[in-house]
């Protein structure tokens, strides 16, 4: 599982994939196979792990298999739990709340902040 820190350059599609190790999804491949079961691992390329899998061909067979490990380039899309709608990624950050924690004098650059910034302080 990838941490944190390595998420910072990923979609949130590949986020909520991540989020959603340990939990109960339906992978569907572009061949028209359904697997069911736990996802047990998932990478940022959309291979995924999954254990305790129903799978059911395109002719609506049902099989059971203990593990499987789906190519990411073959999947056509995963559905995930909805209680993952509710995940801290997609909290929306206060507008007023956003630049509560920039330090003062930052955000902008030139003379002219500096000359605003000394005039505030009685320099000029």
């Amino acid at each position: 599982m990838a941490t944190a820190g390595s998420l910072q350059g990923v979609g949130v599609p590949v986020k909520l994939l991540h989020e959603a190790t340990g939990h109960i999804c339906t992978v569907e491949l572009k061949s028209g196979e359904i697997y069911r079961g736990e996802l047990h691992d998932a990478e940022d390329n959309w291979n995924v792990q999954l254990t305790n899998v129903q799978a059911t061909a395109r002719d609506g067979k049902v099989s059971h298999m203990e593990h499987i490990f789906i190519r990411g380039s073959r999947v056509r899309y995963v559905i995930v739990p909805d209680m993952l709608k509710n995940a801290p990624m997609f909290k929306r950050i206060d507008p007023k709340m956003k630049m509560k924690n920039v330090a003062l004098g930052v955000g902008g650059r030139g003379r002219a902040v500096a000359d605003r910034a000394n005039r505030q302080v009685g320099r000029m």
